[in-house]
């Protein structure tokens, strides 16, 4: 399993623990701080590496699943990120993103980021559910989508029998 944008690894980490003897690795940006988070989790079936979510350094179908959770929110180019995701993906994607408008009036009424009309900072994109489900059902198969207030949860079957294979790496 790899999860994509791990951050600290505190997911990631507890990931390994429910998945033991599963390998899970994490992957997000190089940051002296992370690396620091990283060794301090490290175990037998859990391992972190720098790499970009746009250029994962993993050849193809290397996860029999991949997770990016509460990550596609921040990124500039999701649909890149999906495209590698999916390319590393052998069989499914498990994706995260705050639920719209839902968070934002919930982060309203609670009196946070008010400023922002509620809108966590960083967060520069912003789906509804269906929004959600549409962008994901590009890169596969879309299998289940939850509203778990105030996230939306995804999951879709990547290189299954009779789909295309994920769009293919580089060039976008």
């Amino acid at each position: 399993m790899l999860d994509v944008g791990c951050g600290e690894g505190v997911v990631t980490e507890r990931l390994a623990r429910r998945l033991a003897p599963t390998h899970v690795s994490g992957v997000d940006a190089d940051d002296a701080r992370l690396g620091e988070e990283w060794r301090a989790r490290e175990s037998s079936n859990l391992s972190f590496q720098s790499g970009s979510a746009y250029d994962l350094p993993f050849n193809d179908g290397s996860f029999d699943l991949v997770c990016a959770i509460e990550v596609l929110e921040h990124l500039e180019r999701p649909r890149d990120a999906l495209a590698e995701m999916s390319r590393v993906a052998g069989r499914a994607l498990l994706l995260s993103v705050p639920n719209e408008p839902g968070w934002r009036i919930s982060h309203l009424l609670a009196g946070r980021n008010v400023r922002g009309l509620g809108n966590t900072p960083g967060h520069i994109n912003h789906w509804s559910k269906r929004a959600f489900a549409e962008l994901v059902s590009e890169f596969g198969r879309l299998e289940n989508v939850e509203g778990v207030f105030p996230w939306t949860l995804a999951v879709a079957g990547v290189r299954e029998a009779g789909l295309a294979s994920p769009p293919s790496r580089g060039g976008s």
